[in-house]
């Protein structure tokens, strides 16, 4: 789930027809001529994903109810117990049949028609449907291989159940916000609630929270293109054959209409230039006096910046999606994602000192860690340790063992974490890997430490960590080994 569904159209940026495109003339050129062997497996790739994420989202969507219907009996049972009378009232129905409807009709899914973009215009995915629909429309602008209608038809069709999915999910998002605001103010009346139901009630709560969670993270995916996304729009639009059909075709069109004339010079008749708007602005801007113009600008840069925190306020707050709901408890941003997605790979660096028994020697470690939480991991790993020698005057390339390691990481303050680990260490040159079977030439380490992890702007390193640790299993080994550790690490 890490990529995201528009990333594959990448295969845009391949077409060598839009490089020919060039913008409508006087001719009445509207570039249709100017495309031809559009790539196929572009419909293939929107085709599949599109289906993987719906299957995706259906049974996220499954799960998350039949946890909500035992939640909900779970609370119904504890409030009988209480006040039947109350109970009753708020629950004539078993409320596990109500979720097994719900379950039910998004499975079946009788109607696929996709009618809204839920709560806020989702641009990119809005022009992707335009350009599915505008390829099915002109067929003769796509390859001529055998089948390509088919596929062109088939990607739009499953694109747009993907959608119909979401709106759906949405609704179910508005069910469950309704059916809990109807729980909270049934138990409203309680001055202190029973352990029982409060517990209940607080499940509930939290299942609620992340299934709009979740439902919001599958909208941010399909409409998150990516740069070649983004670079193979702009491609596109500079056919003005697209840029027409999205006008009279895309979402916001259906939603107002397209007056008639729209882009052409008879439609902008009686309409204000831009010269005549600048000329009132800066009439306006003067009767503010000689520094009118300064404090206009001022102004607009307080009122962006106001702007800017209230955005990441919301979008901390899970803004952007109808339902936003303020949690009452601390939410773990991990509960979301997929195994994969939680998944972490990072490498490490440690150099040991020569002394009596062994050479000077580096580990270089691998790791595989999975995020419990926002910043506590566990994970296993393996290191290869280099021989380098005794000194400067005798550097002798040696393969000097080998390691595995477990780890945890358990966040402490701000970038700082508590860390421990387990590992068994071969520290005996070898030359192949019948040499290391014997596990009595396997020597054992604890380790306990910090950690201090620093955030990286770079595409490719996420973070770098810097530990320290001490190993207190040191003590026991033949030979001994130094009981203090430092490790360079980098994530990705």
């Amino acid at each position: 789930m890490r990529k995201p569904i528009l990333g594959f159209m990448v295969l845009l940026c391949a077409i060598p027809i839009l490089c020919r495109c060039q913008d409508q003339t006087g001719d009445g050129n509207t570039g249709l001529d100017k495309i031809a062997n559009f790539p196929n497996k572009l419909f293939n790739k929107i085709s599949n994903q599109s289906a993987t994420l719906e299957r995706r989202l259906e049974r996220q969507t499954e799960r998350y109810l039949m946890r909500m219907a035992r939640k909900e009996e779970k609370l119904r049972a504890s409030l009988y117990k209480t006040d039947s009378a109350k109970a009753a009232a708020l629950y004539p129905q078993d409320p596990r049949q109500q979720y097994a409807t719900l379950i039910q009709k998004f499975r079946q899914d009788s109607s696929r028609v996709f009618t809204s973009m839920g709560p806020e215009y989702l641009r990119y995915a809005d022009s992707t449907q335009g350009l599915l629909k505008f390829f099915n429309s002109n067929p003769g602008l796509a390859s001529a291989s055998p089948g390509v209608q088919a596929k062109m038809q088939t990607a739009l069709a499953n694109f747009q159940g993907l959608q119909a999915k979401l709106q759906y999910a949405d609704a179910i998002k508005q069910f469950i916000a309704a059916r809990k605001a109807r729980i909270q103010q049934a138990l409203s009346s309680y001055t202190h609630l029973p352990s029982g139901v409060s517990n209940a009630l607080a499940g509930y709560k939290q299942q609620a929270y992340y299934y709009a969670d979740q439902v919001r993270s599958y909208r941010a995916m399909l409409n998150d293109p990516g740069k070649m996304m983004q670079t193979a729009l702009v491609l596109l639009n500079k056919v003005p054959a697209f840029g027409n059909f999205m006008r009279q075709n895309g979402f916001l069109a259906g939603l107002m209409g397209v007056p008639a004339g729209y882009g052409t010079p008879q439609g902008m008749v009686g309409l204000q230039t831009r010269d005549q708007v600048m000329s009132m602005i800066q009439q306006k801007i003067g009767q503010g006096g000689p520094n009118g113009a300064a404090s206009l600008q001022n102004s607009f840069s307080a009122a962006q910046q106001d702007i800017q925190k209230l955005q990441n306020k919301l979008s901390s707050l899970g803004g952007g999606s109808s339902g936003m709901d303020v949690p009452d408890f601390k939410v773990n941003d991990q509960h979301s994602k997929t195994f994969l997605g939680r998944l972490q790979y990072g490498f490490n660096i440690q150099t040991t000192r020569a002394n009596y028994y062994f050479p000077t020697y580096t580990d270089i470690g691998l790791s595989l860690g999975y995020k419990l939480g926002h910043q506590n991991d566990i994970g296993v790993g393996a290191s290869y340790k280099i021989g380098w020698g005794t000194d400067w005057q005798h550097i002798v390339f040696s393969s000097q063992g080998v390691g595995l390691r477990s780890f945890v990481d358990i966040h402490v303050k701000k970038s700082w974490s508590l860390s421990g680990g387990y590992e068994l260490n071969y520290l005996q040159p070898f030359s192949s890997f019948k040499d290391i079977r014997n596990l009595t030439g396997w020597t054992q380490s604890g380790l306990i430490g910090i950690t201090k992890t620093i955030s990286m702007k770079s595409t490719l390193l996420k973070r770098t960590q810097v530990q320290f640790f001490w190993d207190f299993l040191s003590y026991y080994q033949i030979p001994q080994q130094q009981p203090v550790i430092f490790r360079l690490g980098y994530g990705f």
